[in-house]
């Protein structure tokens, strides 16, 4: 009997651990498939991601890429439109130039008949020197090609009395606006006039013979009669006029007809370079007083006309610049001395390194010693050697 009892305690023990095993596998099954499941969802999420990830790339890159687009666009656009302001400031300056303000100079015959008659009288007469200057040019020392700017005439200079470094420039043969760039670093940098200051003159100028001196702005204007106009650079305002004594004038220069008078500084002070149909080969000087715009006195010089293009004044000797119809290698060929120190023989024979064009104005400046040089839009320094006369 209790064998027997042993043998079903023994299996009702075998068939409780089996009960338990099964249970046991039966919930490990389960548990590994609910983690198959959550493996399952997450590689399904980890790829749902790694696709919006690709495709949130693909989008930013192809924002960036248009906006890259934008950007070039915009700079083209902008680019156009500063071309297009520079035109337009151009043709709002050209549309100024033919409606000229009123006149507020009234010319009387008698006295510029007077005026005529009393430079006359002091024609060719001897000059006494202010200074003891007595150099003159032994060649052209150096030759610096700043930029390219405006026209193909026009003007740029310094005021060659005082401290200011301000740069002054006539763009064209005719306008009424003056640009100034602040030091030479500027006008050299600066591409559009937008960039700089503007003087908007009372009256037009004509031609390229102006100049700056002693803060004062010396231009020439034609109202029938050409006038002299002094122009104060820190009232704004005409502080003098006075109508040239030169009857029926020509252009001075054969190669530069819109210059019938070219305002010129040196050690001396003022000058007026010009001519008239009584002397119509050779070029005239006078001496210019820049207080009173009186002429002081006058010289009929042995230098032709024909192929002049420009000139300048050093020490009381006029320079007179050549060169031919078609642009070549521009040179001093004639100068005439009013002090008699140096004949038109004695002076030698300066050339000017080849350029791009004809000079349309050359200002020399007494304290640098050098000629800001207008060649077909370009802006050339000039620098000189000089030697003493009585080394000739």
């Amino acid at each position: 009997m209790a064998p027997r009892l042993s043998l079903l305690f023994a299996l009702l023990l075998v068939g409780a651990i089996s009960a338990q095993q099964q249970q046991f596998m039966e919930y490990m099954e389960r548990r590994f498939g609910a983690l198959e499941e959550r493996i399952s969802q997450w590689h399904d999420q980890s790829s749902r991601y790694s696709t919006e990830l690709r495709e949130f790339k693909n989008q930013v890159i192809t924002m960036l890429e248009n906006i890259e687009k934008e950007q070039d666009r915009l700079r083209t656009e902008v680019e156009n439109t500063a071309v297009r302001v520079d035109r337009l400031e151009r043709e709002v300056d050209y549309l100024e130039t033919q409606n000229p303000a009123p006149p507020c100079v009234e010319v009387d015959e008698k006295l510029m008949e007077n005026q005529v008659s009393a430079a006359k009288k002091r024609k060719n007469e001897k000059y006494d020197k202010l200074t003891d200057c007595s150099d003159t040019i032994s060649q052209v020392k150096a030759m610096k090609i700043l930029k390219k700017f405006g026209s193909s005439a026009g003007l740029w200079t310094k005021d060659p009395v005082g401290s200011s470094e301000k740069i002054y420039v006539f763009d064209g043969s005719s306008n009424d606006t003056v640009y100034v760039f602040p030091r030479m670093r500027e006008f050299t940098l600066f591409s559009a006039t937008r960039k700089a200051a503007r003087i908007k003159l009372p009256y037009p100028w004509v031609g390229t013979g102006h100049l700056v001196y002693g803060g004062h702005l010396y231009y020439i204007r034609q109202q029938g009669t050409f006038q002299v106009i002094k122009f104060s650079l820190a009232n704004k305002t005409v502080v003098d006029s006075s109508v040239f004594p030169a009857e029926e004038q020509v252009p001075v220069f054969g190669l530069s007809t819109f210059n019938y008078i070219d305002i010129a500084a040196d050690e001396e002070g003022l000058w007026a370079i010009y001519a008239t149909r009584e002397n119509e080969k050779n070029i005239c000087l006078a001496k210019l007083d820049p207080v009173s715009l009186d002429i002081e006195q006058m010289w009929d010089t042995p230098c032709p006309r024909e192929n002049a293009e420009s000139a300048f004044v050093i020490c009381g000797a006029l320079y007179v610049v050549y060169n031919t119809r078609l642009p070549s290698r521009s040179r001093v060929q004639c100068v005439f001395d009013v002090s008699g120190a140096m004949t038109p023989e004695d002076a030698a024979l300066v050339y000017f390194p080849k350029r791009y064009g004809s000079h349309s104005s050359m200002k020399y400046n007494p304290k640098e010693r050098q000629i800001y040089a207008w060649d077909d839009g370009y802006q050339i320094i000039y620098r000189m050697e000089m030697k003493k006369k009585l080394e000739v």
